[in-house]
Formats: structure tokens, sequence, C-alpha cells
């Protein structure tokens, strides 16, 4: 066989190579070595290592490679032929390494459910001890690339950092929410773990990033958090609770079914009742139907409905005007915007059109501009001028109940006038 005078590696293309395996092994005490910047040459005879050879032009004599005389009892001068495999080994530090984990399961702590996670970045390596990196990784290839690096070594790596994610998740109470915040720290935790898995391959992690975190949408539990997130979101920058959207459903459902025949209109009465707008009691799910913003107190409840500890009565709160919808103090008997009168509302205080029968908020009965008052007991409509409630008998204001101050009727049960202040 011929012997090779030259050896040499011109790497070709954009592939990122790490090491590359000469693939003639004729060499002779002439051959002439060529190593290029950012290379390293290694030789290796008879499965030992023959030599390490950094950038410039060297020969392959037995001043270089003293090991020949042992291996092969090649004496000085002449021209001895030998064998040996010469590796180019790349010590650039390339830095576009991207990385992607799969599925992971997590407590979250935002949620305070299980979510499917995935996270992905992007790392750099360098090869700092060329032997060692040939001897436990390259083996027999003729040449090993970026792409076999990270295929041969995705499964340990990809459990590390899974589990390193997730106890810096969980160690710091962080949910899914908020992790955004925290990925350059979680960067440094995940390359001080990572540092000792390259090391022991000859490598040197120069840098590590976590660039996201994210729903796995790969899987039906993922989409179905994400939609759920979604909803949630929409509902917050609305105004709605997840009752009043199911109540809307089941409303506009039944709407859909008018002019269908008996079951349509029914359905339509049922949905009519449930916005509070049909029967006497202000239907079934008038209650479910408020607003969002929270309105003030008259009778001992936050919202009108008795579910929430309340404020003091007459507390003094924020009203949305019926009209132009901005709000106004509840000690205003006009809006301060628009003008328009105050009608609040005698259970809950909300603000409604003097010609509303009932309160857009709760669903009480109000004074419908006919004579018709509230019984200030079950909120039952009553004549104005009846001495006793017709529904559940109680006392009404007598005539003669009126402030000493500005004349103003009084409540049998007020203690203080509601226009002027002044007790009773």
């Amino acid at each position: 066989m011929a012997i090779i005078d030259l050896v040499e590696w011109l790497p070709q293309g954009d592939k990122t190579i790490y090491a590359y395996r000469f693939p003639e092994t004729n060499l002779s005490t002439y051959t002439q070595l060529i190593v290029r910047e950012s290379q390293e040459a290694v030789l290796f005879s008879k499965g030992q290592l023959a030599g390490k050879f950094g950038p410039g032009k060297h020969t392959l004599d037995t001043e270089n490679l003293p090991i020949l005389r042992n291996l092969f009892g090649i004496p000085f001068g002449g021209k001895n032929p030998f064998t040996a495999e010469v590796w180019f080994v790349n010590m650039l530090q390339p830095y576009d390494i991207d990385w992607k984990t799969d599925s992971m399961s997590i407590h979250d702590a935002d949620y305070n459910t299980r979510l499917p996670l995935v996270a992905k970045g992007r790392y750099g390596l360098k090869i700092n001890d060329a032997e060692k990196f040939l001897i436990k990784i390259v083996g027999t290839r003729a040449e090993f690339s970026q792409e076999d690096l990270t295929d041969q070594f995705f499964g340990e790596f990809s459990t590390k950092t899974k589990s390193t994610i997730l106890q810096f998740m969980l160690k710091h109470r962080i949910g899914f929410k908020s992790i955004s915040a925290y990925l350059d720290d979680l960067s440094e935790y995940l390359k001080g773990t990572m540092t000792a898995f390259w090391d022991g391959l000859g490598l040197n992690l120069t840098r590590f990033y976590v660039t996201s975190i994210d729903i796995d949408e790969s899987t039906e539990t993922g989409r179905k958090v994400l939609e759920a997130i979604s909803k949630q979101s929409e509902m917050s920058i609305t105004g709605r609770t997840w009752q009043q959207e199911q109540m809307f459903n089941v409303a506009n459902n039944a709407v859909e079914g008018l002019g269908g025949g008996g079951g349509g209109l029914l359905g339509g009465l049922v949905a009519m009742n449930m916005m509070g707008g049909f029967g006497g009691g202000g239907g079934a799910g008038a209650g479910m139907m408020q607003p969002a913003f929270d309105q003030p107190s008259f009778d001992g409840s936050a919202r009108g409905d008795g579910a929430t500890p309340a404020r003091p009565p007459q507390a003094i709160r924020d009203v949305y005007c019926s009209n132009c919808s901005r709000k106004f103090s509840n000690t205003h008997r006009f809006c301060p915007h628009c003008g328009d009168s105050y009608n609040p509302c005698p259970k809950c205080g909300t603000d409604n059109d003097p010609n509303a029968r009932r309160c857009v908020s709760c669903g009480s009965a109000l004074s419908d501009g006919d004579g018709t008052a509230t019984c200030p007991s079950c909120n039952a409509p009553v004549p104005a001028n009846a001495a006793f409630c017709g529904n559940c008998g109680k006392q009404m204001q007598a005539p003669s109940d009126k402030c000493g101050r500005c004349g103003t009727a009084l409540r049998p049960n007020a203690k203080f006038c509601p226009e002027c202040g002044n007790k009773r």
C-alpha cells in the first residue's frame, strides 16, 4: 500500500463536526501532519495513545513520537512505515445547540392541579479533553457530529434536565404563571447540575439557557388546560364568573328555542325568569346575573343575596350610573357626570332607571311610579299609602313618621334620616 505523505482535515459545509478520523492509516516517519487553528490531532496505534499535536505543521518521526520505537522498533532516521489512526478534534466553541424536553408533569402551585409542561433552550459545549472525548464518546466512528452528540445523550440529558426543572419549581414554590420571571435563575441552576455531566465526557459546558417553559399542546390534557386558562382569562377581563357563564349559556340555548313549538316557548319563559325579568320574586337565577363589580349594600349583605358578610347599612360606596355607566358615590342624589337622578335599589343599592320595575342587579321589585312601594321587611310590592304589608304583615311607615329637621318620611326601623343624617 502507498505511504501517505500528508495528513490534514479541511472541514466542508455548515455541518458541525466534533471529531474526524483520517481515512488512511499507512504512515511513515516522513509523513507531514498539518493541524489548523481550533484543531487538535490525536494519534492511536495498536490501541494506545501515540501522541497529541496542536496547531502547526508536524513530522511524524520518532522525535515527535518516541513511542514508535516501543511499538514498532523504529530506529532514528530513515523512512520507516507504521500504521496509526489520526483523529482531528474540533476545539471550536459552538453556542447554537438547541434542546427540548418531552412532556413532564408537575403539581402546579398556581392552579393547584397537575400540568403537562415542556421546556426548551440552548447551550454551548467546548471540548477540553480530546483524548477522553474520543475514548468515551466517539469510539469507532469515522466522524462525530453535533447531531450524533445530541442523539446519543438525549435520554440522559432529558431526564436530568426535567428532574432539575421540577426540583427548582417545587423547591421555590414557583407556578406556571410566574416561571418566566425566573428563567435566568433556572438557567444558572441547571448549568450547575449539567456541568458535571459533560465534564465526565471531556466537554466543558460553556453556556446553558432555558428560553421557555410552556404547556404541552401535543397532549389532550395540555390542550384542555390551555382552553381552560384562556376561558379563565376571558372571564377575568370581561368580569364574568363561571356560574354566570353557565347561566348565560342556558338562557341563550332556551331563547334560541323560541318559535320552535311549545318546548321553545317554555324555554324562553324559563330564560326570562333566569334573567330576573319574569315572575314576582326576581327569578330563580336573578342573583347569578349580577354584574361582576361590587355594588353597595343597604340591607346587611355585600351583594344583596345574604351570602357575603355585609358592610354597615348606608355604607359609602361607589355605584354605576344607569344612564352613563360611570362611577359616583352613593352619597350623591344625582350623577355628577350626566345629571341623572340616583334611583337606588332598596336591597342592594344599585342605580336603576326611574321607570324600572325590578333591579337590574338583584331582581328586587322597585317602585313603578304608580303609587307602589316596597316592604322594608320582605321587599314585596305594596301600595305607597298602606299601613301594613299585605305579604308579611309588617308595619309600613306612619304618615306622621317624618324627620324633625327636613321633613323626609322615615321608615319604622330607620335610626337616621337618609337625606340629612339627622338622628331620629
